[in-house]
């Protein structure tokens, strides 16, 4: 794979295993929960009891959905804005929504009314008598979507299912946790299961939590399950606050799941915050797992698909094996 994009190739057994690369541009990052709350409060702020007056579509494959026709929802005042999952969601009057699903490299940037720069084209703008909103997507995948619906019941198709995780009881949490039986990494980001929750938190969370991302929801006894709901709490409750604090008053402009101060998301080959042992990853298709083997798994490493199965009997097995093969190198490339 090309080093440039942040894979690195295997030069010798275990290297690729704790060398620091930057997050593969490939692992786009999908705002989750705490970037969504914040583009909903940002929103709310600038367009309640504002009025839509007209919706451009850049690229009209954008808009998924063909009832009301978008220019029923003109001249209806905005009644609210709120989160659905990962989904930011403007009612209007008349019981209308729209539905914004940002997936992975979707973006959302403000313009207020009257102001001297115009607002960029992206893939949709939404003018408001306080300003105009625009939806930005990098890359040239177009996964983002705009849906206009009518009513609760199909506005209801929508949601996923998924328990709010900020609002759960430890009983609900851990009945949603077990409905099936999966790894702790898979429950969390199972929309159907919890709300919210992508692959950067699932990490944070995880680690913050001491629990391998790939051990089984049914193996979880009652003490795991408390110190993961309780992680989960602290984590997305925490980032939250902390993300509103640097954003202010101002308009997130800076929404991505790849932050300096995470513990162990991107950060493969530093060094976890609390022990000091490289951060390891588990890469599958467009997704990658970031873990510190010596807080979260004993000091054992968790198999990669494709590396496990390229070094075979040479992939070290534990974290100590690891640095001590990369010390023997570095010794050896010192003589």
């Amino acid at each position: 794979m090309d080093e440039q994009a942040g894979c690195s190739p295997i030069r010798r057994s275990g290297e690729a295993l704790c060398r620091p690369v930057r997050p593969c541009e490939a692992l786009l990052a999908m705002p989750e929960l705490p970037d969504v709350t914040l583009y909903v409060e940002a929103l709310a702020r600038r367009v309640a009891g504002a009025v839509l007056e007209e919706i451009r579509l850049d690229v009209p494959f954008v808009l998924r959905s063909v009832d009301p026709p978008l220019h029923e929802l003109y001249g209806r005042r905005v009644t609210g804005v709120s989160r659905l999952g990962k989904r930011i969601v403007i009612e209007l009057d008349g019981a209308l929504f729209l539905v914004i699903h940002l997936m992975i490299a979707g973006r959302l940037q403000w313009t207020d009314a009257g102001a001297k720069t115009k607002p960029r084209r992206g893939l949709a703008a939404f003018h408001f008598t306080t300003g105009t909103l625009v939806l930005t997507e990098a890359g040239s995948k177009r996964r983002a979507s705009l849906h206009a619906v009518r009513g609760l019941d199909t506005l209801a198709h929508h949601d996923r299912g998924g328990l709010e995780p900020l609002a759960a009881t430890l009983a609900q949490f851990r009945e949603a946790l077990t409905r099936e039986n999966h790894t702790l990494k898979r429950a969390l980001t199972d929309p159907r299961l919890f709300s919210g929750i992508g692959n950067a938190y699932s990490d944070e969370i995880l680690h913050a939590a001491r629990l391998s991302p790939l051990e089984l929801t049914s193996a979880l006894d009652d003490e795991k399950t408390a110190r993961l709901h309780a992680a989960t709490q602290r984590t997305l409750s925490g980032w939250t606050d902390r993300l509103r604090a640097e954003c202010g008053n101002a308009f997130p402009a800076k929404v991505t799941a790849f932050r300096p101060d995470m513990a162990v998301h991107g950060k493969f080959g530093r060094p976890c915050p609390q022990c000091g042992s490289p951060v390891q990853r588990i890469v599958w298709a467009q997704n990658e797992c970031n873990y510190c083997a010596r807080c979260q798994n004993e000091g054992r490493l968790l198999a990669d698909r494709a590396l496990s199965r390229l070094l075979k009997s040479d992939w070290p097995r534990t974290i100590d094996e690891l640095e001590e093969r990369r010390a023997a190198r570095d010794q050896g490339e010192r003589t």
